[in-house]
């Protein structure tokens, strides 16, 4: 007789031992926080606030997983003249939209919600329009990139607006300081270079 979670082993000499190395695979269980509620933290902050501020923080973190998936299929699909400035540029700002992902997804979780995570509810909730798969052209990349960051810099304005009124100040202060700053850098570097300027002679 083996205590619980003791796997058995039968061994050369026959003899049935405990083999309490062996892992527990293929487990199950119920949901332990469903997702749209909230678990009680001392913050000194009412649950209509941090409610409120969890639903616009997972509508932009959704948003962001997409734009940073999105600078990553850029970075290995952009081709043409531009395209190792463009290749490294799509990189760095892909690191940077992970950085705000894993800000955004801690901030939820800290107010006592659920973050959103996997693809398939990301897709179900995001505002950004879905690219094809094939590759595009660079100017229709950036375009893309662009829109995505429109959608998210709208979504932050709004939050903004809405956590400062509801006194929720550190979610304010993580979608003023990093996403909102952070989003507006990424706009300025990819309009730039749709730019139709003259590379050699002056006009």
């Amino acid at each position: 007789m083996t205590s619980k979670g003791q796997q058995q082993q039968r061994g050369k000499d026959g003899q049935t031992r405990g083999m309490e190395a062996q892992p527990l695979l293929h487990q199950r269980g119920k949901e332990i926080q469903p997702f749209g509620t909230l678990v009680e933290y001392p913050l000194a902050l009412d649950a209509k606030a941090r409610a409120e501020s969890v639903k616009l923080l997972n509508q932009i973190l959704t948003d962001t997983l997409v734009l940073r998936d999105m600078y990553k299929k850029h970075h290995w699909q952009v081709s043409g003249p531009t395209f190792y400035q463009l290749h490294l540029l799509f990189d760095k700002h892909f690191k940077e939209q992970t950085a705000l992902i894993d800000l955004l997804g801690e901030r939820v979780q800290t107010l006592g919600g659920i973050a959103i995570a996997m693809a398939h509810d990301v897709a179900e909730m995001t505002k950004v329009e879905r690219p094809p798969r094939g590759r595009e052209q660079v100017p229709t990349q950036l375009s893309r990139l662009l829109d995505a960051h429109e959608v998210i810099l709208a979504e932050t304005r709004e939050a903004v607006k809405i956590t400062t009124d509801n006194r929720d100040d550190g979610t304010a202060d993580l979608l003023m300081s990093d996403v909102l700053r952070t989003n507006e850098m990424h706009v300025w570097f990819l309009s730039e270079h749709l730019v139709d300027t003259p590379l050699v002679r002056a006009t």
